[in-house]
């Protein structure tokens, strides 16, 4: 693979056009039917290139006067990964475009719910990377 920086490429920025805050309403709508209802906001932020391997994570922030209990979150990973609106195929597809030719993304799967603290849970995404294919040079 060729040497990029990831971060910079996965910035704040970059990642919150992937996957934009209005996202977790839109979520909500569609599973609770109205988006008050969701204890969460979510927000997708970058948490390491190690290896082969890319990892990304799904941020669950509290909203205020709500509570983000595990049993709240827990089973998101399955959800997450099926979910239309989540779309985690279509974000694999825009950071493949974002690491324009110097890598390419492979497989993806969610981890297991982590609780940081009582405000704050992630779900881990890693996806695989591979190396240009031979003859294609980045853009």
């Amino acid at each position: 693979m060729s040497e990029i920086n990831v971060a910079n490429i996965l910035s704040s920025d970059q990642l919150s056009t992937i996957f934009p805050e209005s996202r977790a309403d839109d979520f909500f709508e569609a599973l609770l039917g109205d988006a008050e209802d969701g204890a969460y906001d979510i927000s997708l932020g970058f948490k390491q290139a190690a290896g082969p391997e890319l990892e990304l994570e799904f941020r669950l922030a509290r909203r205020p006067g709500k509570c983000l209990a595990c049993n709240l979150t827990y089973g998101l990973p399955q959800v997450f990964s099926r979910h239309p609106v989540i779309n985690v195929g279509g974000i694999v597809k825009k950071v493949d475009h974002l690491l324009n030719g110097h890598a390419s993304c492979g497989d993806w799967r969610l981890g297991s719910t982590r609780e940081i603290s009582r405000d704050l849970h992630v779900i881990p995404l890693f996806i695989s990377l591979q190396a240009p294919r031979e003859g294609r040079e980045p853009h």
